[in-house]
């Protein structure tokens, strides 16, 4: 009987939630879109490869994806945001051919591009006004 009932419990949250093998830490995400495999990134070396404020940046990336390249959430409005930067689905269209930016590479194109949408700000990211960056 204790057997059943553990087996019951586990198939539960199999079904009610996936972390996509961590990279979904809100435990809601219907589908895995960047895998189920961590790729733990520096953030510095990310943050570097553009001409923004480091120090924005780094504090944005860490709040976002904690440096998970694969990292993901899925929002109470049904979109996806992904990657590093946790870039958003409405904009994987014109920043990424439609594509689900997982790659750190097309995931910072992405980025830069939602950050000059911003008016070269950073304060399109919901973590900005935390970092004292919006």
């Amino acid at each position: 009987m204790q057997k059943a009932v553990i087996l019951i419990l586990a198939v539960s949250i199999c079904v009610l939630g996936n972390t996509c093998g961590g990279n979904c830490p809100s435990n809601d995400c219907p589908s895995c879109l960047c895998g189920t495999t961590p790729s733990m990134q520096s953030i510095s070396y990310w943050c570097s490869k553009y001409n923004w404020n480091q120090a924005c940046c780094q504090c944005i990336v860490s709040h976002e994806s904690g440096g998970n390249a694969n990292a993901e959430n899925f929002n109470t409005d049904s979109s996806y945001d992904v990657g590093l930067f946790q870039i958003n689905q409405v904009n994987w269209g014109q920043c990424n051919g439609g594509n689900v930016p997982c790659d750190p590479n097309q995931n910072l194109q992405c980025a830069i591009d939602v950050y000059k949408w911003g008016g070269n700000t950073f304060k399109l990211w919901s973590t900005a006004a935390g970092c004292g960056c919006a």
